[in-house]
Formats: structure tokens, C-alpha cells, sequence
């Protein structure tokens, strides 16, 4: 059922693109659903060009012929299609499940808008139930761990901090090389401040707070697509 809806929101997200439009490509399993339905369309000669926010969305575009570039070529998009881990309050988001949080808010912030596909489960009153994403050098990671875990005391945060593991059991690793910490706040009453404390930390590359980035979001149900505007 929740593939379904995804697919739902990512074809209300379809109906945005125009021919011509430079796109960027989010990851995830959401983003995957758009990617396919978008392939569909290029087999049938619509045009666009895509900047892809991942090797495996790469990987997958390619595979359906869709036409890829980058942002060094095209340094500015019309439009992003992206998944979100949770959408709260104005729109703000936690990113960086499928671990390519650092380029998909690269290119969300190079777009003129950034559009959101997600099933009613990753909409909440407060965000902070999913653990937030923090990718990190891999140099000083110790010092680096130490601060963090400060921030989340600073922060009030419910639960602990965790080096995230890919299936086989070794240390993740990011298309950037780098390695991502999972905080569990609980709850995030104060994104802004949070999102402004870690990046003041030195070993700290991104994080997945999304703030200001999304316009609008299609949320698929049980009773149908609600459309959300920031």
C-alpha cells in the first residue's frame, strides 16, 4: 500500500514538469517512483535534463535513458523532485535516509523550486522522530562525536547518536566519502538554532534539516493526494 501512494505523489509531481525544464533527481524510495514515471515519458520523447542527487539515481536514470548532466555544467534548475524522511511544520524536512542528504540539498538550493513526494506516514506535527542525518568528515570523528553529542544534550534529545552501517555491517560511506552520524532528537522544537549549532561544528559536512528549501509538498493517503504549500 505505501508504494502505491508514493507512486501516487510522485505522478501529482509529474504533472509539474514541463518540456525543457532542467530537473534535479532526488534519491530514495520515493524519488525512485518519480525517476521511473519520468523514463516513461522520455521514451515518448519528452525532453528534459536531469542533475541526479545520487550514484544510484544516476545509475537509475541512465538505465532508462534519461538525459544527465551536472552542476558544474548547469549550475542553476528549474525544479527538484525529492523524498523526504519527515515533513513538519512550513515545509521543513529531515533528509539523508538513503545516505545523499550533502547532494540533494546541493541541489535543491540550486533550483528555483523544490517540490516534495511523500505517503501521509512521513508527515508530522513536530520533527524529530527520525533519527537526523549528520554526515561528517571521517577525519576526527571522535572529537567530532563528542560535540555533537553536546548539541544534543544542549537540545534536549530523547535518544543517542549512532555511526550508521550500510547491509554488510562496515561503516557507511557517503558518494562524497564521508560518514554519516544518526541523532535521535525525539522531537526538534528549534530547527534553526539546531541547524545553525552543527554547522558550527568543524567535522560536521551537512546535515539533513531542510529548511526553506521545499515550496510545496504532495502527501498521498488513504483518502487521496493533499497538496501542502509553504
Amino acid at each position: 500500500m505505501s508504494e502505491d501512494l508514493k507512486r501516487e505523489a510522485a505522478a501529482m509531481a509529474l504533472l509539474e514538469v514541463r518540456p525543457g525544464m532542467k530537473l534535479g533527481l532526488g534519491t530514495g524510495s520515493t524519488a525512485r517512483h518519480f525517476v521511473d514515471l519520468l523514463g516513461a515519458k522520455v521514451a515518448q520523447g519528452f525532453e528534459v535534463l536531469c542533475v541526479p542527487t545520487s550514484e544510484v539515481t544516476a545509475e537509475q536514470a541512465r538505465g532508462l535513458n534519461i538525459p544527465l548532466t551536472d552542476l558544474d555544467a548547469l549550475p542553476h534548475l528549474d525544479l527538484t523532485i525529492d523524498g523526504a524522511d519527515e515533513i513538519g511544520p512550513g515545509l521543513a524536512l529531515i533528509k539523508g535516509g538513503g545516505g545523499a542528504l550533502l547532494r540533494e540539498k546541493i541541489v535543491a538550493a540550486a533550483s528555483d523550486r523544490m517540490v516534495v513526494i511523500a505517503d501521509s506516514s512521513k508527515y508530522v506535527e513536530t520533527l524529530g522522530r527520525y533519527p537526523l542525518p549528520i554526515e561528517v568528515n571521517p577525519f576526527g570523528l571522535g572529537a567530532t562525536r563528542l560535540e555533537i553529542e553536546r548539541i544534543m544534550r544542549e537540545f534536549s534529545a530523547e535518544g543517542g547518536l549512532t555511526l550508521r552501517q550500510d547491509k554488510a555491517g562496515q561503516v557507511f560511506v557517503t558518494d562524497g566519502g564521508h560518514y554519516i552520524l544518526d541523532a535521535l532528537f525525539g522531537r526538534i522544537s528549534q530547527p534553526k538554532a539546531l541547524s545553525d549549532a552543527l554547522l558550527e561544528v568543524p567535522g560536521v559536512v551537512q546535515h539533513g534539516l531542510f529548511l526553506g528549501l521545499c515550496q510545496r509538498a504532495y502527501i498521498a493517503g488513504a483518502d487521496g493526494i493533499k497538496t501542502y504549500d509553504a
